[in-house]
């Protein structure tokens, strides 16, 4: 048996690695490591901003250092898996690949170089962070992953084609570790929320009738906050739980997809007219 035990929990004082910890849900998810005893590597790929995490932390009394990262890229993600080891004077028992960028538009309007920044950080960020951090698992004996995917995993909403995808393959990719990995005493969680309060959307790419929109359903309207969904993810991983779908209307459209995914796909279909009318 590893460190994860029943009598141990993968986020208690753990030697964790937060992507785009910069900022919402990343800051949230190191904030709330540092409260329950945690030694945190903050990446991102502002390294001011990790920097500005990294203060709060210590001032919680928390041991805690920025990495400036580029998820998308292979080598510096490598290196941000061998350097936290060295900074943090442990092996790494925790990696949270939450880093991730917004993307809305048209199928046919959306440019395939704006396809590939948001698969550069959404789904191989997640990928690199996977890859990089498993075999030390798998070596120790012992690991928690948590990947941050989206509702947008499964509600299959339109005009988010992009974006979509690259959270429903990380949802797949999850699924996948978590039976793959249970073996080797490393478990999974995956986050899957609507709307929390973060920057994702300002600092993304939408048309311009949407951005005004989801900036107000984002700040004004969520069901939750980060800090929340943050609380709510570690105790999932904590109680060996794979899925955190933590909001009600989430988990209305897992339901419903998952009861009847093509009436779901047509009442979607019908009602996508209706919203456009709406919002313009």
């Amino acid at each position: 048996m590893g460190i994860f035990s029943k009598r141990v929990k993968p986020t208690q004082k753990a030697y964790a690695v937060v992507t785009g910890a910069g900022s919402g849900i990343g800051r949230s998810f190191s904030i709330e490591l540092a409260k329950r005893g945690g030694t945190v590597v903050c990446a991102d790929i502002n390294l001011e901003a990790a920097q500005e995490t990294v203060q709060l932390l210590e001032g919680l009394g928390a041991k805690a250092f920025a990495v400036e990262c580029d998820v998308g890229n292979k080598d510096q993600v490598k290196a941000l898996a061998d350097d936290a080891e060295k900074l943090m004077g442990h092996s790494v028992t925790l990696v949270i690949n939450n880093a991730g960028v917004g993307l809305g538009g048209k199928f046919d309007e959306v440019s395939l170089e704006d396809w590939q920044w948001c698969m550069h950080v959404n789904l191989w960020g997640v990928i690199h962070g996977c890859h990089f951090f498993v075999p030390k698992f798998k070596k120790q004996g012992y690991g928690a992953i948590i990947n941050v995917a989206s509702a947008a995993g499964f509600t299959a909403a339109p005009e988010m084609t992009a974006y979509n995808v690259t959270k429903s393959s990380v949802l797949a990719l999850s699924e996948t570790l978590s039976a793959e990995l249970r073996q080797n005493n490393i478990r999974v969680n995956v986050l899957c929320p609507t709307l929390v309060p973060t920057n994702i959307m300002k600092n993304g790419r939408l048309p311009g009738h949407y951005s005004g929109l989801a900036d107000d359903l984002l700040m004004n309207h969520a069901f939750t906050t980060s800090d929340k969904v943050a609380i709510k993810t570690l105790n999932n991983l904590d109680a060996g739980k794979l899925y955190t779908i933590p909001q009600p209307d989430a988990k209305l459209f897992w339901l419903m997809k998952r009861a009847s995914p093509s009436l779901y796909t047509k009442v979607l279909g019908i009602g996508y007219p209706l919203f456009n009318r709406f919002v313009k």
